[in-house]
């Protein structure tokens, strides 16, 4: 019974790695997305929705995460 004990603590560690670097990967931005973002948020502030429909496939959570990421220490 151990081995099953085992074998599924084990498939929780994989999964939750894999997760946090789906996560991480995803936020991950070009170049190119963090000027456009950068441009965005000097003109129009903190309107993640708007931000992110000008960018295609990024919600405006990822957005929003980002920033508070990039301009915490300034």
């Amino acid at each position: 019974m151990s081995d099953i004990d085992r074998s599924s603590s084990e498939d929780n560690i994989s999964v939750s790695s894999q997760e946090e670097t789906n996560a991480d990967s995803k936020m991950d931005f070009s170049e190119d997305e963090e000027d456009l973002i950068t441009r965005l948020y000097n003109l129009l502030g903190q309107r993640w929705a708007l931000i992110a429909g000008r960018i295609p496939g990024r919600s405006a959570e990822e957005i929003k995460k980002y920033c508070s990421r990039r301009y915490a220490s300034d």
